[in-house]
């Protein structure tokens, strides 16, 4: 394992947060003590951004999918920070967390010389390996958002995903201590095989495991908001009984609209595991209790800002992301829409040119 470079330097910078000059121009942030090691202690970082790339470099950015909005609000932030940069992209989509040997071709398709460096959004955690060690040998590879092996990688813009879970894992312990009275939860962690989930699978049971809450079905599928629907009516006609329904964004927005047509919105609650635009709006009109942020946008715009630094050789901060924050309608409001959201009438990017 690595120490974190320059972590004297990066504490600093956080001490003089306060600094209203620095407002604008510093990202506040977590560094593992330990690049690449989610379980590692994590440390507070003022992070000043890059002013400008010193050429319009251009990117190859890989994702598992576009079918839900966390994926666009992660497009919303490449595309700010690579404008802000100077800089080029064209993204490809795998389609869904299923699709391995359609994302593992795409990745050898950013080999091109067209392509400076490469930005993963990964459908696996190891499935894709032996090709990013092969391509990291002529350009840089940015792991973002979901986690991966770390052979081959020169950055990571994440947060741990096992924390995600914790995070939605504890709203529920308190609420629920040992010794109240039972709760039953119908768990959706996502589509079997993805990377992130079996570390929100492996936060969520860990928090929960002191309460009085119990998991008493389990249903895995694509994050697609149709299966989700179909999950959630699975869920719902085999337990009766149950008191909340606790998974994905796509799962949460599904959730809201069957058990308002089922009239069970005020006896089962939902918990989403992360947020996007309808988990939002559900938070703040009560229809969902809770949702962890980690902030899609701001880890959007990491991703791009590490890929430049990395082709310009000032890559000092090899892992980082966003503070996550658990979201409800006592948190909700503007910096965690700006950094979370992309804006309603945003349009997913796959192409954009250098600058003239």
């Amino acid at each position: 394992m690595r120490k974190l470079p320059g972590l004297t330097l990066a504490l600093a910078g956080w001490l003089g947060a306060s600094l209203p000059a620095l407002a604008e121009t510093v990202w506040k942030l977590e560094a593992r003590s330990f690049p690449f090691d989610d379980s590692s202690p994590a440390h507070p970082v003022n992070y000043h951004p890059l002013d400008h790339a010193t050429r319009p470099w251009r990117l190859c950015i890989l994702y598992p999918h576009l079918k839900d909005a966390y994926w666009l609000s992660v497009n919303y932030g490449m595309v700010e920070e690579a404008r802000r940069l100077g800089v080029a992209f064209d993204v490809f989509e795998a389609g869904g967390y299923p699709n391995l040997d359609r994302q593992a071709e795409q990745l050898k398709g950013c080999s091109g010389a067209e392509f400076d460096a490469v930005i993963l959004g990964t459908v696996s955690y190891d499935g894709l390996t032996p090709l990013v060690e092969a391509l990291a040998a002529r350009k840089p590879v940015i792991a973002a958002v979901n986690d991966i092996d770390d052979r081959g990688i020169s950055g990571k813009a994440s947060v741990p995903w096992t924390e995600m879970g914790a995070a939605a894992g504890r709203f529920i312990a308190a609420r629920h201590p040992r010794g109240s009275a039972p709760v039953r939860l119908a768990w959706f962690p996502g589509p079997t095989g993805a990377g992130w989930v079996s570390f929100v699978e492996q936060g969520f049971r860990s928090a929960i495991a002191g309460s009085s809450a119990e998991i008493v079905t389990t249903l895995y599928g694509d994050t697609g908001l149709e299966q989700q629907v179909l999950l959630v009516e699975e869920a719902l006609d085999q337990r009766p009984d149950i008191d909340y329904l606790v998974g994905s964004g796509p799962m949460a927005e599904a959730a809201v609209s069957i058990l308002r047509a089922r009239g069970a919105t005020d006896r089962v609650r939902v918990v989403s595991t992360y947020l996007s635009h309808a988990v939002y709006r559900g938070v703040i009109r009560g229809r969902i209790m809770a949702a962890p942020t980690d902030f899609p946008v701001e880890q959007g715009r990491l991703s791009v800002e590490m890929a430049v630094r990395a082709l310009e050789g000032r890559l000092e901060l090899t892992h980082a992301g966003p503070p996550i924050l658990v979201v409800t309608a006592e948190t909700a409001g503007p910096a965690v829409v700006e950094g979370s959201l992309a804006p309603a009438s945003f349009v997913p990017v796959f192409s954009l040119a250098p600058p003239p």
